[in-house]
């Protein structure tokens, strides 16, 4: 991540480029900043396109930015910044304060997010002192849908993965779930091979045989390949942070169900939301009440249903029970405000189809 600073009296800017590679972040540059708004920045000829996003503090809330932009003489706006040529400028009016107000860009990579390298440290509300450091990775943006599931899973049919289920899925772009940790790592290996990417898991130590059927306790882990996997326990909390520390959910210290799909009570004072039990706009009376992916405001990766929904399984063995239990994380549309902070890790057998389990994978940051 590089950071940029330009000030003129009481407003000052920060963009933070989020990408992977020392190489690319050397080509942005801010090249003028004024106190009525105007920042002018080069274009990014990284083929990529960029959002650009506001806050009041490095590690608050961003919000993404819809206000006129110049690129190259033509007017967009910088909620999508279009693909860099290698040449021209991008001129924009961003808002005034009497208070510091802080700037980046972040690069869309479609279905996926780039999760910054680094280390997270702080205090949980609830768990104490945590210390979370990551190497840079993408991660999906959403929960796998049914429908990713099923298209990865059509064509895995005919390319020797011959017992993946169907999966349970309220509808086409709700989480898939009914899937077991088994289940979604082989569709991993499915999702990479489909890709054309070089796959995670293989049965045997020498990584010629790849997982594509049955249960292996314990896939052996190509580390060197390009393909999805599940994130690990720490990459998941990491990301479910977002960038910000010491808090117990994603976004801050209490929930709500205008923030997550759970169930609500007033067992819990950080519960404050004015609905309780199921969550009523996703409650039509027919279980799962699971919601579609991407009906919450993101955390500030970018990322959605970080807490809620449905939970997503980790990689990791449950710590003490190595060959029982995988970790699973964040919460469902069925679980209290307890099940749902940002540090709580749950288990359950690998073999486990549940209609609240759900998962989605990460890429190496290079891809």
């Amino acid at each position: 991540m590089k950071r940029m600073q330009a000030k003129h009296w009481l407003l000052a800017a920060v963009l933070l480029l989020e990408l992977g590679g020392a190489a690319r972040a050397e080509e942005f540059a801010i090249q003028s900043f004024n106190g009525s708004g105007l920042l002018t920045f080069n274009r990014i000829p990284t083929g990529e396109v960029y959002r650009v996003e506001c806050a009041n503090t490095p590690t608050g809330v961003w919000s993404k930015l819809t206000s006129p932009v110049i690129v190259d003489g033509i007017l967009t706006t910088l909620d999508c910044l279009p693909r860099g040529s290698g040449s021209g400028i991008v001129t924009c009016t961003v808002p005034t304060s009497t208070q510091s107000m802080f700037f980046r860009t972040v690069v869309e990579l479609g279905d996926m997010v780039l999760i910054p390298g680094g280390t997270n440290a702080g205090t949980d509300p609830d768990f104490g002192a945590y210390r979370l450091t990551v190497e840079s990775f993408c991660m999906d943006r959403h929960v796998v849908t049914k429908t990713l599931w099923d298209e990865v899973r059509t064509w895995a049919a005919t390319n020797g993965y011959t017992d993946l289920p169907a999966g349970g899925g309220k509808a086409a772009n709700h989480p898939v779930a009914e899937v077991s940790w088994y289940d979604v790592v082989k569709w991993c290996n499915a999702r990479s091979q489909k890709a054309g990417l070089t796959p995670v898991y293989y049965q045997d130590a020498d990584m010629t045989q790849v997982y594509k059927t049955e249960q292996v306790l314990e896939p052996y882990v190509k580390a060197s390949a390009n393909g999805y996997r599940l994130p690990t326990d720490v990459e998941w909390e990491y990301a479910a942070r977002g960038g910000v520390a010491n808090r117990r959910f994603p976004w801050g210290d209490e929930i709500q169900h205008a923030r997550a799909n759970y169930y609500s009570s007033s067992s819990y004072s950080y519960d404050t939301s004015p609905t309780r039990d199921y969550h009523p706009t996703y409650n039509d009376g027919t279980e799962p009440y699971t919601s579609p992916v991407g009906a919450f405001t993101p955390n500030g990766y970018g990322l959605y249903d970080m807490a809620g929904n449905v939970w997503e399984w980790c990689y990791d063995w449950y710590p003490g029970h190595q060959n029982s239990y995988r970790v699973i994380r964040g919460g469902g549309w069925i679980d209290l405000a307890y099940y749902c902070r940002v540090a709580y890790r749950d288990y359950d057998s690998p073999d486990i189809r549940d209609y609240d389990f759900g998962f989605r994978a990460v890429l190496p940051s290079g891809q």
